[in-house]
């Protein structure tokens, strides 16, 4: 666990609801939507700053996204998912804490969905 951790802090202080926890991974709605309503993120309990940092053990539970995308299924009646990681400052991560998105898509949520996750910002063109 990382004192200056905003992902750790929320796992020891249990300050926010757990969506569901495993031995290697906790999840929780993100505060911050990228698209619609129920944008989870699934991070390691494990304090690790990317996913190239996790253990064979921790991947073996991968699956977990699996879990998050049946949950928008039952709960939010999802039609599609877009499932996403940042790895590094450069690429977007602003919590150092690797963590995975599930966001939830459905018909009609965006003009033109082609794309996937492209489609949520322009795009800016290759010069």
């Amino acid at each position: 666990m990382a004192v200056d951790c905003r992902f750790c802090e929320i796992l020891i202080n249990q300050k926010e609801d757990l969506l569901f926890k495993t031995r290697n991974f906790f999840v929780i709605f993100a505060k911050y939507l990228v698209a619609n309503e129920g944008h989870m993120l699934i991070i390691p309990v494990r304090h690790v700053e990317t996913v190239f940092d996790m253990t064979k053990s921790e991947w073996e539970e991968i699956p977990i996204v699996l879990e998050g995308c049946r949950f928008f299924g039952e709960e939010y009646s999802a039609q599609g998912y877009n499932i996403g990681i940042n790895c590094g400052e450069v690429a977007g991560q602003t919590i150092m804490h690797a963590h995975i998105h599930v966001i939830p898509r459905y018909k009609g949520d965006v003009e033109n969905p082609r794309g996937g996750v492209l489609n949520f910002k322009p795009m800016i063109k290759n010069l």
